[in-house]
């Protein structure tokens, strides 16, 4: 991310550091502006300008009828946001925490995900459902559930996820702009990163469904996204003095997901490890493993392996550091990749 934020600085020579939190409010204010259509809708998301101060001066520069606190009743707010998007407006609705969005499941696969299709596409639905997820902030119960796999498995939804303040406002923009429902999920520790980005000349990032080579190598292929990337970055660094070359995709959607962009990397290194904070069993890493090897195995040199959340509900904050993929466990994957078979 360091490169990133340095090439943003070079290009509009007078970036400052702005953190990921800034960029999604940034991104809702310029949709609104463009488009009238386009209401944000959530608890606390107006006086208070939201949990995570995401939607901080909304409510004032567009009006409550805008930017609309709602009650603490999350399956009405997607509900109201279903009718909303039927009469002709974009609706951006924040779920303030990752597992408070449960309640609100049923209309999102219901009706959220399946409208498009019950009506042979006469009828979009496009509805934003912002979701703060993730652990490492210390969070209780129901405040750091990795849930993407839940969206992953219901057909007729887009999931996405930035790892970097470019892309928290680039893929936000384009979230918003599409006809299609996106849970667009937020990083809760990566809110306060920082980077070199201008609001007055954001940089253009790649659009949703492509994922991007964050740092090149050639021994292997770490597949991630979301709060895993920092923790990819800093494990590809340390593996250099094993002798290890490790590329790092940030996969920043999971639907539609690019298989061009990480098998064409796999089939080069010959070895992956899918990194990312939810569970095992059942996540992300199943079907993505499976993904690659139905399409790179004959390139490959060892099973894939995965380094995820472990099968448990999230633990308290005190166990947290335990329970999130570190350093550490990616390093440990790594070594386990066959190694032996190139000697």
């Amino acid at each position: 991310m360091s490169t990133a934020a340095a090439t943003a600085g070079e290009r509009t020579g007078r970036a400052k550091p702005s953190t990921m939190a800034q960029a999604l409010g940034r991104a809702l204010r310029d949709s609104m502006a463009e488009d009238p259509t386009v209401h944000v809708l959530g608890e606390d998301v107006g006086t208070l300008g939201g949990v995570f101060r995401v939607t901080d001066g909304l409510a004032k520069e567009f009006g409550d009828e805008r930017c609309t606190d709602t009650p603490l009743a999350e399956a009405g707010i997607l509900g109201a946001a279903v009718g909303m998007a039927m009469y002709g407006l974009r609706p951006v609705v924040e779920m303030q925490f990752d597992a408070f969005a449960y309640p609100a499941f049923e209309q999102l696969v219901s009706h959220v995900a399946k409208m498009r299709n019950r009506t042979g596409g006469a009828m979009p639905l496009p509805i934003t459902v912002r979701v703060p997820y993730g652990g490492g902030i210390g969070g209780v119960e129901h405040h750091s559930d990795s849930s993407e796999a839940y969206y992953m498995a219901t057909p007729g939804l887009h999931v996405v996820m930035p790892a970097t303040v470019d892309d928290a406002y680039g893929l936000l923009r384009e979230s918003i702009a599409s006809d299609d429902p996106v849970v667009f999920l937020e990083p809760k520790r990566l809110y306060w990163s920082k980077a070199d980005w201008s609001p007055d000349a954001p940089a253009p990032v790649e659009p949703i469904g492509r994922a991007v080579v964050r740092r090149p190598g050639r021994s292997a292929t770490l597949i991630t996204y979301g709060p895993s990337l920092p923790v990819c970055l800093e494990a590809a660094e340390a593996a250099t003095a094993e002798g290890w070359d490790l590329e790092v995709i940030d996969l920043r959607s999971l639907v539609p997901f690019d298989d061009e962009t990480v098998a064409a990397s796999v089939r080069r290194t010959g070895r992956a490890v899918v990194v990312h904070e939810s569970s095992g069993f059942g996540g992300p890493g199943g079907e993505i493993a499976a993904r690659v090897t139905e399409r790179c195995f004959h390139h490959l040199e060892a099973p894939v392996l995965r380094v995820a959340g472990f099968d448990i509900p999230y633990p308290p904050p005190m166990q947290e550091r335990h329970h999130l993929p570190g350093v550490d466990r990616v390093l440990d994957a790594v070594a386990r990749l066959q190694w032996e078979a190139e000697s």
